[in-house]
């Protein structure tokens, strides 16, 4: 929900907000992300003997297999951008928009959320932004993105179940596997239907804009000492909730719209977890997807609370341990994890700043934090 608050939020204004908001003091997610950092200065120093391996392999690699971390990555942007593209056609808009127009879209996205820091809130409000430009209502905007959303995840639990049931029946698949695994359907499952049970029923939806409009004016009331009260009103957003209700009963009687969208979501997955295959396959190494699905979706979910950019530090920390656990020799983890994140890190800043500076060039100005 924090990122529909973000889209809220920006509907009076018509330049984006970076997602960035000032507090006086530390958050969850601070705390979080100092406790990880203390945690991972421990296993740095007690594994300082298999980093310093770690680089001695990462003069091993292959730079041609490397190399095809390339078109993956963009067929992996090209995916992400066939969900959202996909279903905004099927409602009619970006008729005359290339695909290719989307896929830097993705890449555009993507850049956002590993520059700000805000669990893909920025990216969230940034792509709204850019739509609203071609023509594309915000409510139905934050309908592609939920879509994008509960459909990429949704289809990479599936990815994962099949993993794990593949390991089961070769018996190679750990407790602890079956536990995350299990935990992160669990979690998926809970938020779409706290979602359906909200957007799905008009009276709810209108008692949630009435709560979120109070609760958001408390916290910037908070925030700004009193100096602003009434910021959000509730006439601005009912258009918008109304839109995402209205959209949201589109897509529960005609559910085909989301075939689509589902198949992208599998190409963008397995495209995301064959980026890590391919940095430890430079180095000479194999580790099963399963347990790549597992670490991916692990590191991805916790990133979420870390306050640096791209949830550099918590990520690989994360990843790591995790690969380490599931009986991936320490040195190869770090060498293969760190391998992959510069990689795809730098084809993601390189272009998508790009991509990002000539959007703002294209459609005015850049866009400012609130």
């Amino acid at each position: 929900m924090i990122t529909i608050i973000k889209q809220i939020w920006v509907l009076p204004h018509r330049t984006p907000p970076a997602g960035v908001i000032m507090t006086n003091s530390m958050s969850f997610r601070s705390w979080v992300t100092i406790i990880t950092l203390i945690l991972l200065a421990l296993v740095v120093y007690f594994g300082r003997h298999e980093i310093v391996r770690a680089f001695h392999l990462l003069g091993h690699v292959n730079p041609w297999i490397l190399a095809l971390i390339i078109p993956v990555q963009l067929l992996s942007y090209y995916a992400t951008g066939g969900m959202i593209f996909s279903y905004l056609r099927s409602k009619g808009n970006l008729k005359g928009t290339s695909h290719w127009a989307i896929t830097r879209m993705a890449l555009e996205l993507n850049f956002v959320n590993h520059i700000i820091p805000s669990g893909g809130a920025a990216g969230f409000s940034y792509l709204g932004w850019v739509l609203s430009r071609f023509g594309v209502s915000a409510g139905r905007a934050t309908m592609a993105q939920i879509v994008r959303f509960t459909i990429g995840f949704g289809s990479f639990i599936v990815l994962l179940l099949v993993a794990v049931a593949s390991l089961a029946y070769d018996h190679h698949v750990s407790r602890a596997v079956i536990i995350i695994t299990s935990s992160l359907t669990a979690a998926a499952l809970l938020l779409f239907a706290l979602s359906i049970y909200i957007i799905g029923n008009h009276r709810r939806l209108d008692k949630f804009s009435t709560w979120l409009t109070r609760s958001v004016n408390k916290v910037i009331s908070f925030f700004t000492r009193g100096r602003k009260k009434d910021t959000l009103k509730k006439a601005t957003i009912e258009p918008f909730f109304v839109q995402l209700h209205d959209d949201f009963n589109q897509i529960r009687a005609d559910k085909r719209i989301l075939i689509k969208p589902f198949i992208w979501g599998l190409v963008m997955n397995i495209c995301d977890v064959a980026l890590l295959s391919v940095a430890f396959m430079s180095l000479g190494f194999w580790v099963n997807p399963a347990t790549l699905f597992v670490a991916f979706g692990v590191s991805g979910a916790a990133s979420i609370f870390s306050v640096t950019p791209g949830g550099a530090g918590l990520y690989e920390a994360i990843m790591i341990a995790f690969l380490a656990s599931a009986g991936v020799h320490p040195a190869e983890a770090i060498a293969g994890t760190l391998l992959a994140r510069v990689c795809l890190l730098l084809g993601t800043i390189v272009f998508g700043y790009i991509f990002y500076q000539m959007t703002i060039v294209k459609y005015g100005k850049r866009p400012t934090n609130s």
